[in-house]
């Protein structure tokens, strides 16, 4: 899978994971959302676009902390 593929899969679920928090579906919100946001830093490490990996992969715990209170 090339590295446009991925980020267009990552903006896929980053953008259904957002209308799925604006119309209040949680947590099913969070999975989508995390998962795009995986797949994201994953194509910024892979093309080494520090930008891309700094504002995607910050996101990663604070997904971490949504997936831990849903567990608690």
């Amino acid at each position: 899978m090339n590295i446009k593929t991925l980020k267009w899969l990552g903006t896929f679920f980053v953008l259904v994971g957002i209308l799925l928090t604006n119309l209040n579906f949680y947590p099913i919100n969070i999975f989508f959302h995390g998962f795009g946001v995986c797949v994201w830093t994953l194509a910024g490490y892979l093309s080494k676009d520090k930008a891309v990996l700094t504002n995607f992969g910050l996101q990663i715990p604070l997904f971490g902390i949504g997936f831990f209170n849903l567990i608690i």
